[in-house]
């Protein structure tokens, strides 16, 4: 459905979503996102120690419950199998929001969820190293609702923040 057209004209009308991973010396910490294409907000995400459907659910949970969206926002993932899982896509449906996947091995359609992830590891990851799993989360949770949400400028959205974005949308 998305067909690599990563600019919509309002909120909630496409989100994309994907899943990395953070090292740590207690082991893998799995991040999921959701962000909005829109002002490229992220507005879900969810962090575990595996990579399973709860870990895509928590993420697709506090972004429902954040956004209410419209019945037919298309959410776009990779072919990830949790994404395609009958629990996840449950709740879509009762949310009236329209899946689409990535072609089969093609990370360019889903580029600004994986452009997000570059982002953070770059401006964050690679400069730290993490003891622990909590360790992690607090600092992972600072970039996205901190700083990446509110602070950092974007040049794709005239450099702005994604938040100054949405704001001038609404008003």
């Amino acid at each position: 459905l998305l067909r690599r057209e990563f600019t919509v004209t309002a909120p909630n009308v496409t989100w994309v979503g994907d899943i990395t991973v953070v090292r740590t010396r207690a082991g893998w910490l799995h991040v999921a996102t959701l962000l909005d294409l829109y002002a490229r907000r992220v507005v879900g995400w969810a962090m575990a120690a595996r990579q399973d459907v709860a870990l895509v659910l928590t993420a697709l949970r506090m972004a429902l419950w954040q956004r209410r969206p419209p019945a037919g926002l298309i959410h776009h993932t990779d072919q990830a199998g949790i994404y395609a899982a009958s629990e996840y896509r449950a709740l879509l449906l009762q949310h009236g929001v329209v899946p689409s996947m990535s072609g089969k091995g093609n990370c360019f359609d889903n580029a600004v969820a994986e452009s997000f992830f570059s982002t953070l590891k770059n401006e964050l990851i690679h400069h730290r190293s993490f003891t622990t799993h909590d360790e992690a989360r607090v600092a992972i949770f600072d970039f996205i609702e901190v700083f990446y949400n509110r602070q950092r400028l974007h040049q794709t959205l005239g450099d702005r923040t994604p938040l100054a974005v949405e704001a001038s949308y609404l008003n």
